[in-house]
């Protein structure tokens, strides 16, 4: 999942400063699950700005909204309040999120209530950790299915660094080492043959060298295009 937690609530007023009347939208999905973008905070931020814009003088008119996911366009349907009504859209989606709404919305400032961190998941109660890079050459097979892009400071592809000490990073010593992980899961597995293997150097153009990326699933276009016919 995507976690991403609010911005600072006096940077989150000057965005909307400059507007009168503005909505509020949360997302149902990603930030809903870590608790900093479904409807309730969404309900909880809009009473916020509507008591922030009260002793700030501002003329601020706030309501809130919330969909099951900003970045899919048929949940934009469900939309209870029309955005083309509002001087501002306030987001409480991820980047993805609000730049998808941005182009729905061409006619709207969407604007960022969220700071996106990373692709994690839930390690503990309300304590969520970095797993996935989204580099699109996963090397997982052979790392014992631990991330060396997330889980290393310094994203090595060849071992670990001189800087690991027992362990751990030498960013923090409450920070595992990515490479000590990978190599204790694959002596587990019985597979530390994998680290000994010659492998060709990295394709790093599959990460952003090669601008924007796009996924397309031709047999989902024919299924939706059968279906509309």
């Amino acid at each position: 999942m995507i976690v991403a937690e609010r911005k600072p609530f006096d940077e989150i007023v000057e965005m909307v400063a400059p507007y009168k009347k503005v909505l509020v939208l949360g997302c149902g999905s990603c930030v809903t699950v870590c608790l900093t973008g479904g409807e309730r905070q969404a309900e909880i931020l809009a009473s916020q700005l509507r008591l922030a814009g009260r002793k700030k003088g501002l003329d601020l008119s706030v309501d809130f909204d919330c969909i099951t996911r900003q970045c899919d366009r048929e949940f934009t349907e469900n939309l209870k309040f029309d955005p083309a009504e509002y001087d501002a859209v306030l987001s409480l989606a991820c980047g993805v999120g609000v730049g998808f709404m941005s182009g729905v919305l061409p006619d709207t400032p969407v604007l960022p209530a969220l700071n996106t961190t990373f692709y994690g998941a839930g390690v503990a109660e309300g304590v969520w950790e970095e797993y996935c890079h989204g580099c699109g050459d996963c090397v997982l097979a052979w790392t014992g299915g631990i991330c060396p892009i997330a889980r290393c400071s310094k994203s090595l592809i060849n071992g670990a660094c001189g800087g690991t000490n027992d362990g751990k990073c030498e960013v923090s010593q409450d920070m595992d080492c990515g490479w000590h992980l990978i190599y204790k899961r694959l002596q587990e597995l019985g597979r530390l043959d994998e680290l000994r293997k010659m492998r060709p150097p990295r394709d790093w153009s599959k990460n952003r060298s090669g601008g924007v990326r796009r996924l397309s699933r031709e047999e989902m276009a024919e299924i939706a295009q059968e279906s509309a016919e």
